[in-house]
């Protein structure tokens, strides 16, 4: 079994409504009203939402009609990727100020390993502060953070003084800090699991801690050995700078559902020419393709093929994604279609390391 080590510090910074916040600083007319980047009144879904928005409930991965009804004076603009990678460069180079042991989860948020730090700062909390002090007056965002002895428990932190705000949780505070938690906070367990655990009476840390690791196993499978170890604070994974791409994808909302084969291959060709210029730009191929078709009653399908060859190019990509999409019937008019590229070749066999004998040694830590 492994046991926590508690002497590392690390840092989880995630960007306050991030899309929408870039939106409020570049347009004034739009601060301190309900926005929402993505979707629209009539189609599409919602990519992030202003904190004026989410009071009413407005979140992201909802429909842009609901979003509406929940909401009748929102907002609405269109994301602008290239504006948000422009931001998160810049943020990303204050990080790079205090630690080369970065590791971007996405355009908005990241971890940070500053046991060791350029700074020379003890206090991974002092250098938290310091670093969105930094991204406020630099680039004009605000930001939270999470501080703890490891990504885990960091991660849950940074979402505890939302918006604006951060939280520690020194080594000796983690597992009282994981025991109040409902389980549906914990990084990593999604509705259904959550609901799962409900019913099995599992509705805190506490009670997830309370029960053997052949319980977990028996009701979660491989999972159980891995709520078993969260729970109690332990997950020793390394903050990883060269983090590997394992999927690209692109897709596109149609304005209108579309019922016909024949319409929607010129539209599968865009998203292929789209996916294309993404796969060229990051220099990589892959062979597994799929193809994700949305329904107009919001239920998801996915098909995929692998090819016994790397593919980056458009043609290739797109007559594999029609191939799939006459697979089989549609079951339903379709609103949105995707295409994504797994199995890439910038993957690396994984290595297998014996894990070192643990030593119990009393150490004052200073977060």
């Amino acid at each position: 079994m492994l046991t926590q080590n508690n002497n590392r510090k690390i840092i989880h910074i995630d960007m306050d409504a991030f899309y929408a916040s870039v939106e409020q600083m570049d347009n004034p007319e739009l601060r301190g009203k309900p926005l929402a980047v993505g979707g629209s009144e009539i189609r599409g879904v919602v990519s992030a939402a202003s904190y004026e928005a989410r009071k009413y409930g407005v979140r992201s991965a909802i429909s842009g009609i609901q979003a509406k009804k929940l909401c009748p004076e929102l907002i609405f603009v269109r994301p602008r990727f290239d504006r948000y990678r422009e931001i998160s460069k810049k943020i990303r180079k204050i990080f790079l100020d205090y630690t080369d042991l970065v590791e971007p989860l996405s355009l908005d948020e990241a971890y940070l390993d500053v046991t060791e730090n350029k700074k020379g700062n003890p206090s991974a909390t002092l250098i938290a502060q310091e670093i969105r002090k930094r991204i406020f007056e630099e680039v004009g965002l605000t930001a939270s953070a999470g501080i703890s002895v490891n990504k885990f428990v960091a991660k849950i932190a940074s979402d505890y003084n939302k918006p604006n705000g951060q939280k520690t949780v020194n080594p000796d505070e983690v597992e009282a800090f994981l025991e109040k938690l409902d389980v549906k906070k914990f990084y990593g367990i999604g509705k259904v699991t959550a609901e799962k655990m409900y019913q099995l009476g599992l509705f805190t840390g506490f009670d997830l801690k309370q029960k053997p690791l052949e319980y977990l196993e028996k009701h979660f499978g491989n999972s159980g050995l891995h709520y078993y170890q969260i729970v109690r604070g332990i997950h020793n994974s390394a903050v990883k700078p060269n983090r590997k791409i394992k999927s690209v994808g692109a897709e596109r909302t149609f304005n209108e559902n579309l019922s016909s084969e024949i319409y929607m291959e010129e539209r599968l060709l865009n998203i292929a020419k789209e996916l294309e210029k993404r796969l060229q730009k990051s220099k990589i191929s892959g062979k597994t393709i799929t193809l994700k078709i949305k329904y107009s009653d919001f239920t998801l399908q996915t098909r995929s093929k692998t090819l016994p060859y790397f593919v980056n190019d458009k043609a290739i990509i797109a007559d594999v994604a029609k191939d799939l999409l006459y697979q089989e019937r549609l079951k339903n008019s379709v609103r949105l279609l995707g295409i994504s590229v797994h199995n890439l070749n910038n993957e690396e066999k994984s290595k297998t390391f014996l894990p070192q004998k643990s030593v119990s040694v009393q150490l004052r830590f200073e977060f």
